[in-house]
């Protein structure tokens, strides 16, 4: 039935225009950010982009769509600028939401994505129906509300981050290699692969039509600018747009570390696909490895929790370090502030991240920036974009395995203050070209065609 409903959504849009008249249209901005405290790179986005419509278009108000009851206009202008250093000129306008559950993972035990995915419609309809913009901002990549956001008459604008689903995806389940996301029930039975081939083909076919309806879609990376543009077939509607990473604030750390006892720090949500565990592993190897006479490395984990699956996750990870005797030399650290986190980074030799397939990669370009050089997982954002060498130099290391990653950590520890000082300052001026302000020249010059368009036939 929700899938009837989804294609008769679609063939309106296209069809019939709006269900509600210009008139109860406010002159906003509508951005569907339904977690305004992840904490995340995507958070981050979410208020660069407030900060850049609010200097495009002061005409326009900004609304933030948001599922925390608690989130008021003072408190998310204090959140911006406090976890992320983000100045923005006024306060946002709040919708609060009251489903979002429906959005929840933890609701859709099985054929999560097409669950969430209708779910978000459902979340995206009580948004729309308390308020009506002139523009749908999606900054969270459901794609499935945009015929639903045309329904109502807005002009559709996203940033993705990442595609729901991609041929690697696909590619996965096929050699029905394990993962966080195709677990070892799916992988041990080509029955069930089968199964999942054809479902994942199904949800790629809906993907592509319902991504098709955004007027503007602004990607992060040549990954996923790549997978978009193959799923939603309207390439001149795309845009590659490096999302805003905090170099220069960064970038006034000194390069200079203590070596007395070296610092490795890992920046990243405690979500399943940033593998952790692959990193308190590579870690302990790591520590096997070195000679017992050097001092041992400290190992600090930093990240957000969303959810209660989030702290259950975290937890896990204290018993994990338990059980690999690296607990009295690793940090948890929860829900830091933007200057707690920069004293971390200031203070790391080596940052690590292990996600497969990252569609950018925030959390490498900061290490960067800070001075930490990176170890990063080699695929995706990080591969392609990011740690390439600058002006001939290398900028970090790539791995996939805890062999490969313990290895880097090693050779990182190891090296002599002038190499691991070269290398940092490579780093650092490869980390410059994706800086807030080149996000905001770039985030404008892709937004303003369609505001200056609205502007002049108001």
């Amino acid at each position: 039935m929700l899938i009837v409903a989804l294609i008769a959504a679609i063939l309106v849009a296209f069809s019939i225009g709006p269900i509600n008249g210009r008139r109860r249209r406010k002159r906003a901005v509508g951005l569907f950010h339904p977690y305004t405290n992840d904490g995340g790179g995507g958070e981050r986005v979410l208020w660069c982009a407030v900060r850049g419509i609010q200097e495009e278009s002061p005409h326009l108000d900004c609304y933030v769509y948001t599922g925390d009851h608690d989130a008021t206009p003072q408190s998310l202008m204090a959140r911006s600028l406090d976890r992320f250093g983000v100045s923005l000129l006024s306060p946002p306008k709040v919708v609060h939401l009251y489903k979002r559950k429906w959005i929840e993972e933890t609701t859709y035990p099985h054929f999560t994505m097409i669950g969430q995915s209708l779910g978000s419609m459902y979340l995206a309809w009580e948004a729309l129906c308390k308020l009506t913009p002139i523009y749908y901002f999606d900054t969270c990549g459901y794609a499935f509300t945009y015929p639903l956001a045309r329904l109502f008459g807005c002009k559709v604008i996203c940033y993705t981050h990442y595609p729901t689903i991609s041929s690697d995806m696909l590619s996965r389940v096929r050699h029905r290699s394990l993962m966080y996301n195709n677990d070892a029930l799916i992988t041990k039975s080509v029955w069930l692969s089968k199964c999942k081939i054809v479902y994942y083909t199904f949800f790629s076919c809906l993907y592509g039509i319902v991504g098709s309806c955004a007027h503007l879609a602004m990607v992060n990376s040549s990954w996923t600018k790549s997978h978009i543009e193959n799923l939603w077939r309207v390439p001149d509607r795309i845009k590659r747009v490096y999302p805003p990473c905090d170099t220069s604030g960064l970038q006034v750390l000194p390069l200079d570390r203590s070596a007395e006892i070296p610092v490795m720090i890992s920046v990243a949500q405690f979500r399943p696909e940033k593998a952790h565990i692959l990193q308190l592993e590579a870690f302990s190897a790591a520590i096997k490895r070195l000679d017992p006479s050097l001092p041992k490395p400290k190992f600090q984990i930093v990240g957000s929790c969303r959810n209660k699956s989030d702290e259950d996750r975290l937890q896990m990870l204290k018993e994990k370090a338990i059980e690999l005797n690296v607990n009295e030399h690793v940090e948890f650290h929860k829900n830091v502030t933007y200057r707690d986190l920069m004293g971390l980074l200031g203070g790391a030799v080596a940052g690590i991240h292990s996600m497969t397939d990252e569609h950018f990669g925030i959390s490498v370009v900061e290490y960067m920036a800070a001075g930490a050089i990176p170890i990063a997982h080699n695929s995706a954002g990080p591969k392609m974009d990011i740690v390439l060498d600058e002006d001939g130099q290398q900028t970090g290391f790539l791995a996939c395995t805890v062999d490969e990653y313990a290895d880097a950590m090693v050779r990182i520890i190891t090296m002599s203050k002038m190499e691991r000082l070269k290398m940092a300052a490579a780093a650092r001026r490869r980390a410059s070209r994706f800086s807030e302000q080149r996000f905001s020249e770039d985030f404008k010059a892709a937004v303003r065609p369609i505001l200056c368009h609205i502007s002049r036939s108001s």
